[in-house]
């Protein structure tokens, strides 16, 4: 029964990485089109909030009034820690302009060494040695990755800045999300850090947007990128994370490295080399290791 679950569980962060690896790439499909950023983050939080008002509307339904309700407190807090959701959209996304889309995937995963560093100042928590390992394993694998070490290789340095601030917007997500009102359910707490990446998103949107807003987006690739950014990612991930825990789920949900690799291959011809693909198995051996307990049970 216990190995079942954890089958279980595996499947679903999978299945939710597998999708959020998938995002960029439509992205970037949508920026080849003439779409722009505004409009790409404004469709997806759109479509994501009305979907999470329909999830934590049919979950109200079924449990009636067993549904633990967030309290003032609570929503303000999600709603400030979502600011950092609609900032990784943004980053992120600016960043597939400027660089290949298997590069800023590799960037993004620089959530690694920075949960290591956020973790250190914040808790004032000295590393352990594993995750010392781990980060040197990272920074080793993301120069073999990202192609560094070919000198004719040259990538847009605003790109890069792009992609670490993605980074570091999306580690402040992740130890939010992990420490504000972890009582209530994830889909409302999906759905008020949604709110706040979308008060983000808007602002960014008036501020950058200098041409007629293109509404053909909500029809040709706002449900998608809702979808495969904003739905299904933390359903599963909130699903799946409590039957596999957090070491093991941590190294399945690296599963969005290659899955993001592999469809900016195959949907955009992106070339990748050898050397590329073994500093990718890098990045996913230093993540497996910061997660795996080496000491011995008795």
């Amino acid at each position: 029964m216990i190995k079942n679950s954890v089958l279980k569980g595996v499947f679903l962060v999978g299945l939710g990485a597998t999708s959020y690896g998938m995002l960029a790439t439509f992205v970037k499909i949508a920026y080849g089109e003439g779409f722009t950023t505004p409009e790409v983050t404004i469709a997806q939080f759109v479509y994501g909030i009305t979907g999470m008002l329909l999830i934590n509307l049919f979950q109200k339904a079924k449990k009636g009034n067993n549904v633990i309700k967030a309290s003032k407190k609570n929503i303000t807090q999600l709603i400030l820690a979502g600011t950092s959701l609609g900032m990784t959209s943004i980053f992120y996304y600016l960043a597939v302009k400027y660089i290949p889309v298997s590069i800023a995937i590799v960037l993004l995963m620089q959530t690694v060494w920075m949960g290591v560093l956020f973790e250190m100042i914040l808790e004032k928590k000295i590393p352990s040695t594993q995750k010392i390992v781990s980060v040197i394993i990272v920074l080793l694998g993301t120069a073999l990755a990202t192609n560094l070490i070919q000198s004719e290789v040259e990538l847009d340095w605003r790109g890069i800045v792009l992609g670490l601030l993605a980074a570091t917007s999306f580690t402040t997500t992740m130890f939010t999300a992990n420490r504000v009102a972890t009582h209530i359910s994830s889909a409302q707490r999906s759905l008020y850090m949604l709110l706040g990446g979308a008060i983000i998103v808007a602002g960014f949107a008036i501020a950058t947007q200098t041409t007629a807003f293109n509404f053909e987006i909500f029809m040709k690739w706002g449900i998608v990128l809702a979808l495969f950014g904003t739905v299904i990612p933390p359903l599963l991930f909130n699903a799946g994370f409590p039957l596999t825990g957090i070491g093991l789920g941590s190294i399945v949900s690296a599963l969005e490295l290659p899955v993001s690799v592999l469809m900016a291959y195959f949907l955009l011809s992106e070339k990748v080399n050898a050397i590329q693909w073994f500093g990718i198995v890098l990045i996913i051996l230093a993540i497996v290791i910061m997660n795996v307990n080496f000491k011995k049970t008795t």
